[in-house]
Protein backbone atom coordinates (compact mmCIF):
# COMPACT_ATOMS: atom_id res chain seq x y z
CA UNK A 1 0.00 0.00 0.00
CA UNK A 2 2.11 3.15 -0.91
CA UNK A 3 1.33 6.44 1.09
CA UNK A 4 2.02 9.71 0.91
CA UNK A 5 3.56 9.86 4.37
CA UNK A 6 4.57 13.65 3.36
CA UNK A 7 1.01 15.01 3.09
CA UNK A 8 -0.13 13.16 6.32
CA UNK A 9 1.17 15.03 10.14
CA UNK A 10 2.95 13.04 12.22
CA UNK A 11 1.74 13.79 15.62
CA UNK A 12 -2.29 13.66 14.42
CA UNK A 13 -1.23 10.08 12.79
CA UNK A 14 0.11 9.67 16.80
CA UNK A 15 -3.40 10.84 18.31
CA UNK A 16 -5.25 8.61 15.82
CA UNK A 17 -3.24 5.74 16.38
CA UNK A 18 -3.47 5.76 20.38
CA UNK A 19 -7.03 6.11 20.12
CA UNK A 20 -7.96 3.12 18.80
CA UNK A 21 -5.05 1.02 20.20
CA UNK A 22 -6.88 1.95 24.10
CA UNK A 23 -10.34 1.41 22.72
CA UNK A 24 -9.02 -2.10 21.35
CA UNK A 25 -7.11 -2.65 24.66
CA UNK A 26 -10.34 -1.56 27.03
CA UNK A 27 -12.09 -4.30 25.02
CA UNK A 28 -9.47 -6.90 25.57
CA UNK A 29 -10.46 -7.57 29.17
CA UNK A 30 -13.64 -9.21 28.12
CA UNK A 31 -10.68 -12.15 27.11
CA UNK A 32 -10.12 -12.43 30.80
CA UNK A 33 -14.22 -12.54 32.67
CA UNK A 34 -13.14 -13.60 36.08
CA UNK A 35 -10.18 -10.90 36.41
CA UNK A 36 -10.60 -7.46 38.46
CA UNK A 37 -7.94 -5.92 39.59
CA UNK A 38 -6.37 -2.45 38.92
CA UNK A 39 -4.90 -3.64 35.17
CA UNK A 40 -8.40 -4.51 34.06
CA UNK A 41 -9.91 -1.18 36.06
CA UNK A 42 -7.34 1.14 34.09
CA UNK A 43 -8.33 -0.63 30.44
CA UNK A 44 -11.66 0.08 31.38
CA UNK A 45 -10.94 3.63 31.51
CA UNK A 46 -9.24 3.39 28.32
CA UNK A 47 -11.72 2.43 25.91
CA UNK A 48 -13.36 5.83 27.26
CA UNK A 49 -10.18 7.65 26.79
CA UNK A 50 -9.58 6.63 23.08
CA UNK A 51 -13.13 7.65 22.09
CA UNK A 52 -12.37 11.24 23.82
CA UNK A 53 -9.28 11.46 22.05
CA UNK A 54 -10.89 10.33 18.24
CA UNK A 55 -14.06 13.57 19.14
CA UNK A 56 -11.44 16.20 19.67
CA UNK A 57 -9.04 15.38 16.91
CA UNK A 58 -12.03 14.92 14.73
CA UNK A 59 -13.25 18.81 15.65
CA UNK A 60 -9.86 19.46 15.38
CA UNK A 61 -9.56 18.08 11.14
CA UNK A 62 -12.96 19.23 10.11
CA UNK A 63 -12.62 22.17 11.63
CA UNK A 64 -10.56 23.41 9.66
CA UNK A 65 -12.06 22.36 6.47
CA UNK A 66 -15.43 23.91 7.71
CA UNK A 67 -13.25 27.35 8.58
CA UNK A 68 -11.72 27.48 4.93
CA UNK A 69 -15.19 26.79 3.15
CA UNK A 70 -17.07 29.28 5.69
CA UNK A 71 -14.87 31.93 5.08
CA UNK A 72 -14.51 31.77 1.41
CA UNK A 73 -16.18 35.18 0.13
CA UNK A 74 -18.75 32.17 -2.37
CA UNK A 75 -19.85 29.85 0.75
CA UNK A 76 -23.20 28.44 -0.28
CA UNK A 77 -25.78 25.60 0.59
CA UNK A 78 -23.69 23.78 -2.61
CA UNK A 79 -20.83 23.94 -0.17
CA UNK A 80 -21.98 23.07 2.91
CA UNK A 81 -23.77 19.85 1.10
CA UNK A 82 -20.72 19.13 -0.45
CA UNK A 83 -18.75 19.08 2.91
CA UNK A 84 -21.42 17.16 4.30
CA UNK A 85 -21.40 15.00 1.13
CA UNK A 86 -17.35 14.04 1.50
CA UNK A 87 -17.82 13.23 5.29
CA UNK A 88 -20.88 10.87 4.20
CA UNK A 89 -18.54 8.72 1.26
CA UNK A 90 -15.66 8.75 4.39
CA UNK A 91 -17.92 7.38 7.27
CA UNK A 92 -21.01 6.10 6.15
CA UNK A 93 -20.37 3.04 3.91
CA UNK A 94 -18.03 1.26 6.54
CA UNK A 95 -20.58 1.75 8.80
CA UNK A 96 -23.76 0.58 7.22
CA UNK A 97 -21.43 -2.51 6.03
CA UNK A 98 -20.67 -3.44 9.50
CA UNK A 99 -24.30 -2.51 10.58
CA UNK A 100 -25.65 -5.16 8.00
CA UNK A 101 -23.08 -7.66 8.73
CA UNK A 102 -23.83 -7.36 12.91
CA UNK A 103 -27.60 -7.80 11.90
CA UNK A 104 -26.91 -11.18 10.03
CA UNK A 105 -24.38 -12.24 12.37
CA UNK A 106 -26.92 -11.66 15.20
CA UNK A 107 -29.62 -14.04 13.06
CA UNK A 108 -26.55 -16.66 12.64
CA UNK A 109 -26.04 -16.91 16.57
CA UNK A 110 -29.32 -16.75 17.68
CA UNK A 111 -29.05 -13.26 19.02
CA UNK A 112 -32.38 -10.94 19.50
CA UNK A 113 -32.13 -7.89 17.81
CA UNK A 114 -33.41 -4.50 19.39
CA UNK A 115 -36.54 -4.03 18.58
CA UNK A 116 -35.68 0.16 17.65
CA UNK A 117 -33.01 -1.11 14.99
CA UNK A 118 -34.33 1.17 12.44
CA UNK A 119 -32.87 3.50 14.27
CA UNK A 120 -29.77 2.32 13.60
CA UNK A 121 -29.79 3.41 10.13
CA UNK A 122 -31.12 7.36 10.89
CA UNK A 123 -28.28 7.61 13.87
CA UNK A 124 -30.55 7.99 16.33
CA UNK A 125 -29.89 4.72 18.31
CA UNK A 126 -28.36 6.83 21.31
CA UNK A 127 -30.45 10.13 20.27
CA UNK A 128 -31.75 10.84 23.62
CA UNK A 129 -31.71 7.92 25.31
CA UNK A 130 -29.69 4.59 26.21
CA UNK A 131 -29.13 2.34 23.19
CA UNK A 132 -29.68 -1.16 23.13
CA UNK A 133 -26.37 -2.98 23.54
CA UNK A 134 -26.23 -3.91 20.05
CA UNK A 135 -23.18 -3.30 17.77
CA UNK A 136 -22.29 -1.09 21.14
CA UNK A 137 -19.19 0.72 19.99
CA UNK A 138 -21.35 2.45 17.09
CA UNK A 139 -22.65 4.73 20.21
CA UNK A 140 -19.96 7.33 19.14
CA UNK A 141 -21.01 7.43 15.43
CA UNK A 142 -24.27 9.82 15.51
CA UNK A 143 -22.52 11.91 17.72
CA UNK A 144 -20.03 12.48 14.82
CA UNK A 145 -22.69 12.59 12.17
CA UNK A 146 -24.79 15.34 14.13
CA UNK A 147 -21.51 17.65 14.93
CA UNK A 148 -21.10 17.45 11.25
CA UNK A 149 -24.40 18.58 10.33
CA UNK A 150 -24.99 21.14 13.12
CA UNK A 151 -21.64 23.59 12.64
CA UNK A 152 -21.87 24.25 9.18
CA UNK A 153 -25.78 24.16 8.93
CA UNK A 154 -25.65 26.86 12.00
CA UNK A 155 -22.74 29.25 9.96
CA UNK A 156 -24.66 29.22 6.75
CA UNK A 157 -28.23 30.47 8.51
CA UNK A 158 -25.76 33.14 9.76
CA UNK A 159 -25.28 34.59 6.50
CA UNK A 160 -29.18 35.26 6.47
CA UNK A 161 -29.03 37.53 9.23
CA UNK A 162 -27.01 40.18 7.14
CA UNK A 163 -24.54 40.72 10.22
CA UNK A 164 -22.05 43.19 10.01
CA UNK A 165 -19.57 40.84 11.72
CA UNK A 166 -16.01 38.91 9.85
CA UNK A 167 -16.56 35.29 9.07
CA UNK A 168 -13.86 34.17 11.20
CA UNK A 169 -15.29 36.13 14.29
CA UNK A 170 -18.65 34.16 13.79
CA UNK A 171 -16.57 31.22 13.19
CA UNK A 172 -15.61 31.58 16.55
CA UNK A 173 -18.82 32.85 17.83
CA UNK A 174 -20.93 29.50 16.64
CA UNK A 175 -18.38 27.06 17.64
CA UNK A 176 -18.51 28.48 21.28
CA UNK A 177 -22.35 28.91 21.09
CA UNK A 178 -22.56 25.15 20.56
CA UNK A 179 -20.24 24.21 23.16
CA UNK A 180 -21.90 26.40 25.66
CA UNK A 181 -25.71 25.26 24.14
CA UNK A 182 -24.19 21.68 25.02
CA UNK A 183 -22.26 22.32 28.15
CA UNK A 184 -26.10 23.48 28.95
CA UNK A 185 -27.66 19.82 28.24
CA UNK A 186 -25.39 18.30 30.74
CA UNK A 187 -26.57 20.51 33.31
CA UNK A 188 -30.42 19.65 32.95
CA UNK A 189 -28.99 16.24 32.95
CA UNK A 190 -27.42 16.40 35.88
CA UNK A 191 -30.64 18.70 37.85
CA UNK A 192 -32.77 15.37 36.58
CA UNK A 193 -30.57 12.59 37.74
CA UNK A 194 -28.43 14.22 40.83
CA UNK A 195 -28.44 10.61 42.30
CA UNK A 196 -26.84 8.21 39.80
CA UNK A 197 -24.30 5.42 39.48
CA UNK A 198 -21.05 5.57 37.00
CA UNK A 199 -23.17 2.38 35.03
CA UNK A 200 -25.72 4.75 34.89
CA UNK A 201 -23.42 7.48 33.94
CA UNK A 202 -21.66 5.47 31.22
CA UNK A 203 -24.77 4.92 29.14
CA UNK A 204 -26.85 7.40 30.04
CA UNK A 205 -24.63 10.76 29.81
CA UNK A 206 -21.16 9.71 28.26
CA UNK A 207 -22.88 8.07 25.51
CA UNK A 208 -25.97 10.28 24.47
CA UNK A 209 -25.77 12.31 21.54
CA UNK A 210 -27.37 15.55 22.86
CA UNK A 211 -24.84 15.75 25.67
CA UNK A 212 -21.74 15.04 23.78
CA UNK A 213 -21.11 16.78 20.71
CA UNK A 214 -19.60 20.00 22.44
CA UNK A 215 -16.77 17.11 22.61
CA UNK A 216 -16.33 17.80 19.00
CA UNK A 217 -16.86 21.30 19.18
CA UNK A 218 -13.09 21.86 21.83
CA UNK A 219 -11.43 20.55 18.76
CA UNK A 220 -12.76 23.05 16.44
CA UNK A 221 -12.54 25.72 18.74
CA UNK A 222 -8.35 24.61 18.20
CA UNK A 223 -8.58 24.84 14.95
CA UNK A 224 -9.66 28.64 14.96
CA UNK A 225 -6.91 29.23 17.28
CA UNK A 226 -4.49 27.23 15.16
CA UNK A 227 -5.24 29.62 11.97
CA UNK A 228 -6.13 32.68 13.61
CA UNK A 229 -3.78 32.62 16.22
CA UNK A 230 -0.79 31.16 15.28
CA UNK A 231 2.12 32.85 17.38
CA UNK A 232 0.03 32.09 20.47
CA UNK A 233 -0.56 28.55 19.23
CA UNK A 234 3.08 27.91 18.48
CA UNK A 235 4.62 30.16 21.70
CA UNK A 236 3.05 28.15 24.32
CA UNK A 237 2.89 25.06 23.03
CA UNK A 238 4.78 23.22 25.22
CA UNK A 239 2.89 24.89 28.49
CA UNK A 240 -0.12 23.98 27.23
CA UNK A 241 0.89 19.94 26.37
CA UNK A 242 2.07 20.33 30.19
CA UNK A 243 -1.20 21.18 31.78
CA UNK A 244 -3.07 18.93 29.37
CA UNK A 245 -0.94 16.24 30.34
CA UNK A 246 -1.30 17.06 34.06
CA UNK A 247 -5.37 17.85 34.11
CA UNK A 248 -5.75 14.49 31.75
CA UNK A 249 -3.44 12.37 34.30
CA UNK A 250 -5.16 13.89 37.28
CA UNK A 251 -9.00 12.99 35.75
CA UNK A 252 -8.15 9.46 34.26
CA UNK A 253 -5.91 8.29 36.83
CA UNK A 254 -5.84 10.37 40.34
CA UNK A 255 -9.40 11.12 40.49
CA UNK A 256 -10.65 6.85 40.72
CA UNK A 257 -7.54 6.28 42.32
CA UNK A 258 -8.55 8.72 45.25
CA UNK A 259 -12.05 6.85 44.44
CA UNK A 260 -13.72 10.14 43.78
CA UNK A 261 -16.90 8.56 42.22
CA UNK A 262 -20.23 10.11 40.94
CA UNK A 263 -22.46 8.95 43.93
CA UNK A 264 -21.13 11.20 46.01
CA UNK A 265 -19.62 14.09 43.62
CA UNK A 266 -23.04 13.96 40.81
CA UNK A 267 -22.21 17.22 39.68
CA UNK A 268 -18.49 16.51 38.98
CA UNK A 269 -19.30 13.64 36.84
CA UNK A 270 -22.23 14.78 34.81
CA UNK A 271 -21.55 18.19 34.13
CA UNK A 272 -17.71 19.08 34.50
CA UNK A 273 -15.68 15.69 34.17
CA UNK A 274 -15.93 15.08 30.18
CA UNK A 275 -15.84 18.79 28.94
CA UNK A 276 -12.56 18.99 31.23
CA UNK A 277 -11.41 15.60 29.59
CA UNK A 278 -11.89 17.35 26.13
CA UNK A 279 -10.04 20.88 27.23
CA UNK A 280 -6.58 18.33 28.24
CA UNK A 281 -6.72 16.64 25.19
CA UNK A 282 -7.23 19.79 23.27
CA UNK A 283 -4.66 21.27 25.17
CA UNK A 284 -2.37 18.52 23.37
CA UNK A 285 -3.33 19.70 20.07
CA UNK A 286 -0.10 22.14 19.34
CA UNK A 287 2.45 20.23 19.73
CA UNK A 288 1.23 17.25 18.19
CA UNK A 289 -0.28 19.08 15.16
CA UNK A 290 3.33 20.53 14.61
CA UNK A 291 4.95 17.26 14.70
CA UNK A 292 5.90 16.40 10.90
CA UNK A 293 7.56 13.69 10.77
CA UNK A 294 9.63 11.09 12.95
CA UNK A 295 12.05 7.69 12.13
CA UNK A 296 10.51 5.92 9.47
CA UNK A 297 10.84 2.97 11.55
CA UNK A 298 8.08 5.15 13.83
CA UNK A 299 6.03 6.33 10.72
CA UNK A 300 5.39 3.35 9.17
CA UNK A 301 3.56 1.77 12.08
CA UNK A 302 1.79 4.39 13.19
CA UNK A 303 0.69 5.60 10.01
CA UNK A 304 -0.66 2.44 8.77
CA UNK A 305 -2.95 1.79 12.70
CA UNK A 306 -3.52 5.41 12.15
CA UNK A 307 -5.17 4.64 8.56
CA UNK A 308 -7.37 1.70 9.52
CA UNK A 309 -8.35 3.03 12.81
CA UNK A 310 -11.69 3.46 11.32
CA UNK A 311 -12.33 -0.60 10.40
CA UNK A 312 -10.91 -1.24 13.35
CA UNK A 313 -13.08 0.71 15.57
CA UNK A 314 -15.78 -0.84 13.98
CA UNK A 315 -14.66 -4.65 13.87
CA UNK A 316 -12.84 -5.51 16.74
CA UNK A 317 -15.60 -6.03 19.35
CA UNK A 318 -19.05 -6.57 17.70
CA UNK A 319 -17.33 -8.34 14.87
CA UNK A 320 -13.95 -10.04 15.87
CA UNK A 321 -14.48 -10.24 19.56
CA UNK A 322 -17.66 -11.85 19.43
CA UNK A 323 -16.92 -13.91 16.79
CA UNK A 324 -13.96 -15.39 18.47
CA UNK A 325 -15.47 -15.94 21.83
CA UNK A 326 -18.47 -18.00 20.14
CA UNK A 327 -16.34 -20.44 18.16
CA UNK A 328 -13.37 -20.38 21.09
CA UNK A 329 -14.56 -19.63 24.71
CA UNK A 330 -12.36 -18.34 27.10
CA UNK A 331 -13.81 -20.10 29.80
CA UNK A 332 -11.28 -22.69 31.47
CA UNK A 333 -7.92 -21.69 29.61
CA UNK A 334 -4.67 -21.54 31.29
CA UNK A 335 -3.03 -18.17 31.45
CA UNK A 336 -0.49 -18.64 28.59
CA UNK A 337 -3.52 -19.94 26.38
CA UNK A 338 -5.40 -16.74 27.11
CA UNK A 339 -1.47 -14.45 26.74
CA UNK A 340 -1.92 -16.47 23.45
CA UNK A 341 -5.52 -15.51 22.70
CA UNK A 342 -5.08 -11.87 23.44
CA UNK A 343 -2.22 -11.83 20.91
CA UNK A 344 -4.17 -14.19 18.30
CA UNK A 345 -7.14 -11.56 18.73
CA UNK A 346 -5.02 -8.11 18.57
CA UNK A 347 -3.53 -9.82 15.40
CA UNK A 348 -6.39 -11.07 13.62
CA UNK A 349 -8.15 -7.21 14.30
CA UNK A 350 -5.72 -5.83 12.78
CA UNK A 351 -4.99 -7.70 9.74
CA UNK A 352 -9.29 -7.89 9.36
CA UNK A 353 -9.11 -3.66 9.45
CA UNK A 354 -6.23 -3.54 7.14
CA UNK A 355 -8.35 -5.85 4.22
CA UNK A 356 -11.05 -4.13 4.82
CA UNK A 357 -9.42 -0.54 4.61
CA UNK A 358 -7.98 -1.51 1.45
CA UNK A 359 -11.11 -3.62 -0.01
CA UNK A 360 -13.52 -1.51 0.75
CA UNK A 361 -13.30 1.42 2.63
CA UNK A 362 -10.13 3.14 0.68
CA UNK A 363 -12.08 2.74 -2.31
CA UNK A 364 -15.82 4.06 -1.45
CA UNK A 365 -14.10 6.67 0.20
CA UNK A 366 -12.22 7.83 -2.76
CA UNK A 367 -15.41 7.60 -4.62
CA UNK A 368 -15.95 11.76 -3.70
CA UNK A 369 -12.91 12.73 -5.44
CA UNK A 370 -14.80 11.05 -8.94
CA UNK A 371 -15.03 13.88 -11.69
CA UNK A 372 -18.53 13.57 -11.70
CA UNK A 373 -19.45 14.44 -8.15
CA UNK A 374 -16.83 17.27 -7.94
CA UNK A 375 -18.36 19.04 -11.14
CA UNK A 376 -21.62 18.30 -9.44
CA UNK A 377 -21.11 20.62 -6.72
CA UNK A 378 -18.45 23.38 -8.52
Amino acid sequence: MKVNYKNRIFGLDIMRAIAILLVVASHSVWIFPRTKNIFTDLMSVAGLVGVEIFFVLSGFLIGRLIYKLFTASNYSAKHMVYFWVRRWFRTLPNYYLILVFNIFLALYLGTKLPESLWQYFFFIQNFSWEMPLFFGESWSLPIEEFAYIIGPLLLYMTLFLKLRISRPKLFLMITVLIIFMFFLTKTYYYFNHPQTTMMFWNVNLKAVTIYRIDAIYYGVLAAYIAINKTAFWTRYKYLFFSIGLLVFVALNFVVPAKQIFIEAYPFFWNVLYLPINSLAITLTLPVLSQIKSAPKVLVVPVTLISLISYSMYLIHYAVVMQLMKHFFPTEGLSSLSLIIYLISYVTITIGASYLLYRVFERPMTNLREHEKIKNHFK
